[in-house]
């Protein structure tokens, strides 16, 4: 072996080690959608004394923490997101009233002295607020002497000594605490049965004590500044809420939830279980095939696409990825993706093989370096508009695409590394051995393919009259763009606000006797459609938790035990900023593609794929608006990866009409478009189909929740490959004929001498000439 290759193997080996030892060692994080569990975003709001910016938010999370760690919830997350965002995971929980309850309010809590009896013309003028106390009379209040940021702790207690019942014990901070001493001193300077010798406890403009200070007290003396006591009616829940409540301290700033997402851990179980089934047939479908077609070097390719599932899922555990439901359909689908470079080498190496004409090992190794060599440009250009793709929906995207934007990044990267670094290495070791390079039918490199005769033997001419291609997409554009228009986009909650939410009910209900019970309920304008499985879909307007509680109560009266699938709500505002965000992020991705292939490439091939990518989005688009299916965050997410694939296939078919056209400036452009797509069709197709594959198990497999993503991605992938070639190529050849501009400049090999027409030698080919 040369040195190069027991570089590669030593590193391939190194790499794989480390990732098998993490794949045994640790676990991947699951988010909220394959674990189970409630996800809440908070928006921050102005208050009258503080601005929601960075300082003010990052105050009330920590606040809010407080709060949830006194729920009790296993290992809650809390992060900022923005300047005055919160988002907040409770994993496992699946009724979130309790939680929004208790994380939402504001628990503005205040003492105040009391000035005496209230009446309803004193309220909203006098100094302080007029406020009913627990039995209902008006008591005239002082200003807020002290709040509940000076409450150092709280805890509810069952006092059944003197039998005041369950009470809740105060502990002030320092500063606080002489306050509370001397507001309590002043009270017990007046008679006993004085109004003026109670003390207002007062949470969220509601009076929920107001004791008077005990006789034992003296004027001016007051209470001890460590603690105190609040009696009243309380029950045993509503003492421990309270202490919660003032425990947790006042929020800085109020919040409003303005998503929230809930999934029952049956469901994430079963999208993982189906995932893994799809992974596993896709990825030994997709093996097959590309052994079937590449013979031993394509059972080499398949094993570093073993090695490529175990380092990828080794980095997707040691970064600390949190693996999404979406982000898990990235994983499988970038196993089908991960074949395409492994295709454009073995494809350049046929060509390079056939050119050669050789049969010795010498002239197989040549050619498999040459190979490698000469589908580096297409390699780096296919896989980084990939990765422009997947940045985009990091950045641009939200929850849990921005996770399949990550794991589409990883998957790239490491198909790189499996295919330059791991394929590369195996490849170059059977090509020494002397009876796989006499062999044609063992190798797969040797013979040419059968799609690739075919084209030979048949030699078409595809673009005799580019303008026919361009009329077909023209007409296929009309027919999306009339669906667009005739059946309308149906957005989903994610884009438009409002709630959806699936149910799993003991007994059968069919949808119009759903929407019977929940009209008969109140919920008139709910929307029940099917689910899959027997569930119900139920989408409404503007519904808060107890509504929600109140509407699954109404299906349990039709179909038993009714328990919650999933639940998604989105506040408006946020569904207003989503599909803001969403139409910024298709347009950020067709200027990013075409500022990059503008300078990789000729400006009027970058135009032809731009309008490539442009006809494959109508076309995805108008095909889910003549199915009826939601277009929502999930289906971004294929959308921005279908711009990457169609961008991937403009890019190889225009790499190799630059290379040829270079070789043959004097030749029209046609002819070079025409050969250069005949020699890319058979890459076009292989790699086509091990996506192809991993995708229909994805559709069949994947459940109801990879359902239209995959089916997203199916058709994407086939407009893509038509459009690459059949859309993309007409384009440019239009452009060609208009703009007039010089072939470009042929590249001087990098090993030849200037003027001195030295050979060069590859170091694996002993002295034969590239």
């Amino acid at each position: 072996m040369t040195r190069a290759t027991t570089v590669r193997a030593v590193l391939a080996a190194a790499v794989l080690l480390v990732s098998v030892l993490i794949t045994l060692t640790m676990s991947p994080r699951l988010g909220l959608d394959l674990q189970g569990g409630t996800r809440m975003v908070l928006q921050a709001k102005d208050s009258a004394t503080a601005k929601a910016d960075r300082e003010s938010t990052d105050r009330t999370l920590e606040v809010l923490r407080r709060r949830i760690d006194s729920l009790g919830v296993s290992e809650p997350t809390l992060t900022r997101s923005g300047e005055d965002r919160i988002i907040v995971e409770l994993p496992d929980v699946q009724d979130p009233r309790k939680a929004a309850e208790v994380i939402g309010r504001t628990a503005q809590l205040s003492f105040h002295a009391v000035r005496g009896p209230g009446t309803e013309q004193e309220k909203g003028k006098a100094a302080g607020p007029t406020l009913p106390d627990e039995e209902g009379r008006l008591l005239a209040l002082g200003q807020a002497r002290l709040t509940g940021a000076g409450v150092k702790d709280a805890g509810a207690s069952f006092d059944a000594q003197q039998g005041a019942g369950w009470t809740v014990a105060l502990d002030f901070h320092k500063d606080a605490g002489r306050d509370w001493t001397r507001l309590t001193g002043e009270a017990a300077c007046h008679p006993a049965q004085d109004e003026r010798r109670r003390v207002a406890i007062v949470l969220d403009d509601r009076v929920i004590s107001s004791p008077q200070v005990a006789p034992s007290v003296g004027c001016n003396v007051g209470l001890p500044s460590g603690s105190t006591q609040i009696t009243g009616s309380f029950g045993a829940a509503e003492a421990r809420d309270l202490a919660l409540l003032i425990k947790g301290g006042a929020l800085p700033l109020p919040v409003e939830i303005v998503e929230q997402r809930t999934v029952g851990p049956t469901l994430g179980a079963a999208a993982i279980d189906a995932s893994a089934r799809a992974a596993l047939i896709g990825a030994a479908a997709t093996a097959l095939f590309i052994t079937f077609v590449y013979r031993l070097f394509g059972a080499l390719a398949a094993t570093a696409l073993a090695a490529y599932g175990v380092i990828s899922y080794a980095a997707l555990v040691a970064l600390g990825v949190t693996l999404t439901l979406p982000g898990l359909a990235g994983f499988v689908l970038a196993i089908g993706m991960a074949v395409d470079a492994n295709v454009l080498v073995f494809e350049r190496a046929r060509e390079e093989y056939a050119e050669r004409s050789g049969r010795s090992g010498r002239s197989l190794r040549s050619a498999m370096t040459a190979g490698f060599r000469n589908a580096w440009s297409a390699v780096a250009d296919s896989n980084v508009t990939t990765l422009i793709a997947a940045g985009l929906l990091f950045f641009l995207g939200s929850g849990p695409v921005k996770g399949f934007g990550v794991t589409l990044a990883i998957g790239v990267l490491a198909s790189m590394f499996s295919a330059l670094v791991i394929a590369r290495a195996l490849t170059e070791i059977a090509s020494r051995s002397r009876f796989v390079g006499d062999y044609r039918g063992v190798n797969g490199i040797a013979r040419p393919g059968r799609v690739r005769t075919w084209l030979a033997r048949r030699d078409p001419r595809l673009f005799r009259s580019p303008r026919r291609w361009l009329l077909i997409s023209t007409a296929l554009i009309a027919v999306a763009g009339l669906g667009i228009v005739v059946r309308g986009v149906d957005l989903g909650v994610e884009f438009t606000g409002g709630r959806l939410v699936e149910y799993s009910t003991s007994r059968p209900v069919d949808v119009e006797t759903a929407r019977t019970v929940l009209a008969g309920a109140g919920f008139g304008d709910a929307e029940v459609t099917t689910a899959g499985a027997g569930d119900l879909s139920v989408r409404t307007g503007d519904l808060d938790n107890h509504e929600e509680h109140a509407l699954r109560a109404a299906l349990a009266e039709a179909g038993g035990d009714t328990t919650k699938v999933r639940d998604e709500l989105i506040g408006p505002s946020l569904g207003d900023e989503l599909r803001r965000n969403a139409l910024i992020a298709l347009a950020v991705a067709v200027l990013v593609q075409l500022a990059y292939l503008a300078v990789r490439f000729r400006w009027t091939f970058a135009l032809a794929s731009v309008a490539a990518l442009l006809h494959d989005v109508i076309l995805l688009v108008g095909a889910f608006a003549w199915l009826g299916r939601t277009v929502d965050g999930i289906f971004l997410a294929a959308l921005l990866t279908v711009i990457g694939y169609s961008v991937n296939d403009s890019v190889v078919v225009f790499d190799r009409v630059r290379e040829l056209w270079a070789k043959a400036r004097r030749e029209s452009v046609t002819t070079i478009a025409n050969r250069a797509v005949l020699q890319t069709v058979p890459r076009t197709v292989n790699t086509g189909m091990g996506a192809l594959f991993i995708l229909v198990a994805l559709a069949v497999l994947g459940g109801d929740s990879l359902e239209d993503f995959a089916l997203a991605l199916l058709i994407g992938i086939c407009v893509g490959t038509y459009s690459s070639v059949l859309t993309a190529v007409p384009v440019a050849l239009t452009l060609e004929k208009r703009a007039k501009t010089p072939p470009p400049a042929r590249k001087r090999a990098s090993g030849r001498a200037s003027g001195a027409g030295a050979k060069r030698r590859d170091p694996l080919d002993n002295g034969a000439r590239v």
